[in-house]
């Protein structure tokens, strides 16, 4: 049945394949924090810039929409474009997760890790 320690040296490059496979996903992980997204809410009057990994990096609001009357308005915009923003985050840390697994031969749709 085990003829010689062929099996071991097939263990041995699946722990190598695993290893190279953590380090990768390290590093991608890392470089999420490079990319940023920019979200929207009231065309455009309100922007929020996120990092892909989701960190909320700057807020733009057109000062047209200052006017004391539209105060819960203001604030619905800001969270409509933090919103937008955290999705397009989530959207581009998962297209880069696909691109890591595609390059590992990795079924599509795999979600990493584990």
């Amino acid at each position: 049945m085990l003829k010689g320690l062929g099996g071991l040296g097939d263990m041995a490059g699946m722990m190598k394949k695993a290893q190279e496979m953590q380090n990768k996903m390290a590093e991608m992980q890392d470089g999420l924090q490079n990319f940023t997204v920019t979200g929207q809410s009231g065309a455009g009057l309100v922007k929020a810039t996120a990092t892909a990994k989701g960190e909320l990096t700057a807020l733009e609001i057109d000062p047209s929409i200052f006017n004391g009357d539209d105060k819960e308005v203001v604030e619905d915009l800001i969270l409509a474009a933090v919103k937008d923003a955290q999705i397009k985050a989530t959207e581009k840390a998962q297209e880069e997760m696909g691109k890591l697994t595609e390059g590992l031969g990795l079924p599509a749709g795999m979600k990493l890790p584990f």
